[in-house]
């Protein structure tokens, strides 16, 4: 038996599901708590370019789920590493192979809309972050004549200024890169050894909240020595750079000695030498850098830029610590260890790190990060899966113990070999910056 309508039930029917359908489509906008920017080396895109998979994460379940018409191509060759803006508006992410910063206007739906793309200032950029209104890029290689691939020279830092639009959608502008003298850049060099080779691998920038004084932090391996160390600059409002110490290291010596590379598997760029990845405190007052080869965190206390290793520093992580990122609120850190596909959570008092367990990922993560919006969901990029896509672990953070849960249907799929993340909040306008894996 079939029941029949009239066309007043009809009607009504209609305007029944059409409410409900606009009821689901405000519940999920509602529930959507932050959008996430994976970007992928894999080559898969218009002109052989990367992809950026734009995920959302659900308030509820930490569900994520890609956005309409994601992925989006990266605009240029093996990207590597991704910042947001202070205002959250736009993305820049840094194409290793292209030496460029290609930077997109972010939509209301999380959505990239490419705008402009510029040349870093060096060879092979492995880094990025942004601090208040200054882009910051760390090149592998200075860019001299009598350097290459084949012969090598010590890397570099640049910082372009950031100029907000008031334009609807609000696309920002870099300015000229920050002149050093003669140069555009920072050199990493070692007083006294011009011709030691010291390749950079990630960077942090912060600003004490008590003083309002900004440091950024470059941590560097030196090829020539077989040693690894921590560079340091103060920076002005202008984005001008004041070597601490006279330019020599703040740290070093106390990572790993002897070979770093080789630290990962399979990876097709720098992603991880000894001292792997660099991180602070929402106060400006610890700095955390994982070496790779040992496995281990070394923690620093900051004291007017300078750098003192903590009580118990370093402490024992996984098996080649990849990324880390810190909780802005609450007292914990987080660090991806590639080849043991896991997470190590730790409280953090003072600087000090006290271990909290080990949490599953999927094959090898290389970044990982914290939703700005509630400080509540954790995600990992995972760079190998099958060769095809990869993956992104999603977890629930208990706040009250550091543990980390499964969110629903993790992992999710990505493109292949996965390299950094982002992430601004849903409708927010507060800054948030993940770790990636030079970040």
């Amino acid at each position: 038996m079939r029941m029949k309508f009239n066309k007043s039930s009809q009607l009504l029917l209609v305007s029944a599901a059409s409410l409900l359908v606009a009821g689901l489509v405000t519940a999920c906008g509602t529930l959507t708590v932050d959008f996430v920017f994976v970007s992928s080396a894999k080559a898969a895109g218009t002109n052989n370019a990367g992809e950026i998979d734009v995920l959302e994460i659900n308030s509820e379940s930490g569900y994520m789920r890609h956005i309409p018409t994601s992925p989006f191509p990266s605009g240029g060759r093996n990207p590597v590493a991704e910042a947001v803006s202070s205002d959250n508006t736009n993305l820049y992410v840094v194409n290793q192979d292209d030496n460029s910063i290609v930077q997109f206007i972010i939509g209301n739906d999380g959505k990239l809309y490419p705008q402009n793309t510029i040349n870093t200032q060096g060879i092979y950029p492995v880094a990025v972050t942004v601090n208040g209104s200054n882009l910051f890029v760390v090149d592998l290689y200075q860019p001299l004549p009598t350097c290459s691939t084949a012969e090598p020279c010590s890397g570099a830092i640049s910082v372009y200024p950031i100029t907000a639009s008031s334009s609807n959608p609000p696309s920002d502008s870099l300015g000229s890169p920050v002149a050093n003298g003669s140069l555009t850049y920072w050199p990493l060099n070692i007083p006294g050894k011009p011709n030691d080779v010291v390749e950079p691998t990630a960077i942090n920038v912060l600003t004490n909240i008590a003083t309002k004084v900004s440091y950024a932090y470059v941590a560097a391996y030196d090829v020539t020595a077989s040693a690894n160390y921590i560079f340091g600059f103060s920076v002005a409002s202008g984005g001008v750079l004041t070597p601490l110490n006279g330019g020599a290291p703040l740290a070093g010596g106390a990572f790993a000695q002897g070979s770093c590379t080789n630290a990962f598997l399979n990876a097709p760029f720098e992603l991880g030498t000894c001292p792997s990845a660099i991180a602070s405190d929402s106060s400006g007052s610890y700095l955390y850098v994982t070496d790779a080869t040992v496995g281990k965190v070394h923690a620093y206390a900051i004291t007017s830029g300078a750098l003192k290793e903590v009580s118990g520093s370093p402490f024992a992580a996984g098996n080649a610590p990849s990324a880390i990122v810190v909780d802005p609120k609450y007292p914990y850190v987080y660090v991806t260890n590639a080849l043991d596909s896991t997470v190590s959570a730790f409280s953090a008092s003072n600087g000090v790190l006290t271990n909290l367990g080990t949490f599953a990922t999927s094959t090898e993560p290389v970044a990982i990060g914290i939703d700005p919006s509630t400080n509540h969901f954790l995600f990992t990029a995972n760079y190998l899966f099958n060769g095809v896509s990869g993956t992104v672990s999603g977890f629930e953070l208990n706040p009250t113990s550091g543990a980390l849960v499964n969110s629903q249907n993790t992992p999710y799929t990505v493109n292949a070999y996965p390299t950094a993340v982002a992430a601004i909040p849903h409708g927010a306008t507060t800054s948030s910056t993940q770790s990636g894996t030079q970040n």
